[in-house]
């Protein structure tokens, strides 16, 4: 499966108006989910923001400091990357520059591997559900209101039927969903 899952404001923004987005660091409790829900991914396909924002798991000894933050530099460090960009040349770590379309390189990522891949950064997912690639969305719902900035979801022209296949609480406030592209969109 192809999955988008990112922090969301309850107003449905990643980043607010200032392109902040430190109102949705995880606690230890949701660290260790996204651990766990790393550990499932076999690829990611990533816009340049947020393979930048991400670096540094891969390239900062500080990051592994801890139990929790050296597990998920393990985990991130072996997944491989695609990153859509249109400004840089070169890419670090465990990832490549993107050479095809958003619908090959999916296809491609989900070819290489049995386990699911994840598509991350606004645009790039953007376009994946525009072409009805996206599979799942996983949302963790912040109990903040942020008024604008970067939405999770871009407007579509049909409407997109899903199914919540789950929702967590976490200790913080913040609701996990996770949510099915409807197999029947006829309904």
């Amino acid at each position: 499966m192809l999955i988008y899952s990112m922090s969301v404001s309850v107003d449905g923004f990643i980043a607010d108006r200032e392109g902040a987005f430190g109102w949705s660091v995880p606690t230890e409790e949701q660290f260790r989910f996204h651990i766990a829900q790393t550990r499932e991914l076999g690829g990611f396909l990533c816009g340049r923001r947020l393979y930048e924002t991400m670096l540094p798991w891969e390239t900062d000894p500080s990051m592994r400091d801890n139990e929790l933050g050296a597990a998920f530099a393990d985990l991130w460090c072996a997944i491989p990357k695609v990153v859509f960009t249109r400004t840089l040349d070169s890419v670090e770590g465990n990832a490549r520059l993107a050479e095809a379309s958003v619908g090959e390189e999916a296809a491609a990522a989900l070819g290489a591997t049995d386990k699911d891949v994840a598509i991350g950064g606004a645009g790039l997912a953007a376009a994946a559900i525009e072409l009805g690639l996206v599979d799942e969305l996983r949302m963790f719902r912040n109990p903040v209101v942020v008024g604008g900035g970067t939405p999770f979801l871009p407007p579509v022209t049909e409407h997109v039927r899903l199914d919540l296949v789950e929702t967590r609480t976490f200790g913080s406030r913040v609701i996990y969903e996770r949510y099915r592209r409807a197999s029947d969109e006829s309904d």
